[in-house]
């Protein structure tokens, strides 16, 4: 049952830590309980505890934001010679509460051969891909690589609308009807 509700900012003093217990949001030090989020204060009584206790809840979560050198996750939105577009969803495990975009030169691709790739035949519209963020860009986009093994496509739909299935590390087969289509394949772990 909730008595107090105030809105507090990270390093201010909530009170002395012999008269609460520090909940989720709170920290304590030299003996004092401080805020360490922005949010509202909430005490609480447990019925097992003799001393109430005090949370801060967060309005909203903070979403993930890629860093240079965090792997993301993305679905392919667009695919021209140059470069191919990339909505990122997922920022290492945790996914992003709204889309952030990136961007996979046709000299990120791969790490050998970068003067022969094909951008056409790594990436489609519609393909779920995992890459590693190696600068923040512009101000449109992340610029993404998947030069690694391990980063590439690893979710693809064939012509026919089957999952496809890797057959290489630069080929996918539809199961159904068994053509091959190229890619950029990623890896398995």
């Amino acid at each position: 049952m909730s008595t107090a509700v105030t809105v507090v900012t990270p390093g201010q003093r909530l009170g002395y830590a012999q008269d609460y217990i520090a909940g989720p949001g709170t920290y304590e030090k030299d003996g004092l309980l401080y805020a360490s989020v922005v949010g509202a204060k909430k005490l609480y009584k447990n019925e097992n505890d003799p001393l109430q206790t005090i949370t801060i809840i967060r309005e909203k979560e903070q979403s993930s934001v890629p860093t240079v050198g965090s792997t993301v996750t993305g679905r392919i939105t667009k695919v021209n010679p140059r470069f191919a577009s990339v909505s990122i969803n997922v920022v290492e495990d945790t996914p992003c509460k709204e889309d952030f975009q990136g961007v996979i030169r046709v000299q990120d691709v791969r790490a050998t051969d970068r003067d022969k790739v094909k951008i056409y035949n790594s990436f489609r519209p519609g393909d779920i891909i995992r890459a590693e963020v190696i600068s923040l860009g512009d101000a449109r986009s992340y610029y993404l690589s998947t030069a690694q093994n391990e980063l590439g496509v690893i979710f693809a739909k064939s012509v026919a609308g089957e999952t496809m299935i890797p057959i290489s590390w630069q080929e996918m087969q539809c199961p159904r009807t068994k053509v091959i289509e190229y890619r950029k394949c990623a890896k398995p772990f």
